[in-house]
């Protein structure tokens, strides 16, 4: 069972799920899941993630079945469904954590593969931990303006700043199979960069990005993560704010969405366990700028799933 056909159906109408697709309950079976997690109680800045999975929602009805680039059908060559929102707890961090854990393996008992969307970055921690339990350690693919390994937020040890350190601690991922891309802006000290390195990633800036270029920068991605089912974590606020204004620690000198995509459609042929697409805040968005960015991102990882 596919998305409503924008052919039959206007695009302003149909079905509010993502890309119009057919809800989990309305098909036997699933082979991809996009899961809701409206939650952003970890946030440090700027508020307004728990309303991105409804906003992205919206922004991929212009989303169509064939992708061009990679010469897939992803919504055909498998079955995709929106599993709706976890109900996650807004004033009790850790209770919503294990909420979303659990809402996750349930989806990933059944055999299929999830992208989440949020949400703040704090629900990448459960993700990985319900992904650990399918999949075992993976590499971890983190795009992001931000490290995100800070150990605490005004002593509080789960935050949008904090979930690979966690996951580090858990032993969630795979050490020296993982990078973050993208990262830029200031830090509190070099002692961020030194203590990331000693939980096991390599960084690729934005600087290395346009040194190295998209293809050549997923060509590293590819070497170093080595065959190992791949996590991604895209935080949308590794697009520059021309790209993506609508989030919660916008960072100037970003990647565009080409770049990105860009990135992403080499990676093709790789095992894309799970992924996640965070920190979409849209109160900021004029126009659906960074909802657009983020629906397409979503799709262009559905379809790797399928290649």
């Amino acid at each position: 069972m596919g998305p409503a056909d924008g052919r039959e159906v206007p695009r302003f109408a149909g079905p509010m799920t993502f890309a119009r697709l057919p809800r989990a309950d309305q098909v036997p079976r699933f082979d991809v899941a996009v899961l809701g997690v409206p939650f952003d109680s970890g946030t440090s800045y700027r508020p307004g993630a728990r309303f991105g999975p409804a906003h992205v929602r919206q922004s991929s009805r212009l989303l169509r079945p064939y992708h061009p680039a990679l010469q897939v059908s992803p919504f055909a060559a498998q079955q995709v469904v929106d599993a709706g929102d976890v109900t996650a707890n807004p004033f009790d961090i850790a209770e919503a954590i294990g909420q979303i854990e659990q809402a996750a393996s349930a989806l990933l008992a059944g055999g299929g593969r999830i992208v989440a969307v949020g949400g703040d970055h704090t629900i990448a921690l459960p993700m990985l931990r319900a992904a650990h339990k399918r999949f075992g350690p993976v590499a971890l693919v983190h795009f992001d303006a931000h490290l995100d390994t800070w150990d605490t937020y005004f002593g509080a040890p789960y935050t949008h700043g904090t979930p690979f350190r966690r996951a580090a601690e858990e032993k969630l991922f795979l050490p020296r199979q993982s990078v973050h891309v993208g990262i830029r802006g200031p830090l509190y000290a070099p002692a961020d960069l030194t203590g990331d390195a000693d939980l096991g990633f390599s960084v690729l800036s934005c600087g290395d990005v346009a040194e190295t270029g998209p293809v050549g920068t997923a060509a590293h991605i590819v070497e170093l993560t080595a065959g190992a089912p791949l996590y991604v974590s895209v935080d949308i606020d590794v697009l520059d704010p021309a790209h993506a204004p609508a989030t919660g620690t916008p960072e100037a000198g970003g990647l565009t969405s080409r770049e990105l995509l860009t990135i992403l459609r080499a990676l093709s042929g790789q095992q894309l366990a799970c992924a996640d697409v965070v920190e979409v805040a849209p109160a900021y968005d004029h126009a659906e700028i960074t909802g657009i960015a983020a629906a397409h991102i979503i799709y262009d990882l559905i379809t790797l799933m399928a290649t």
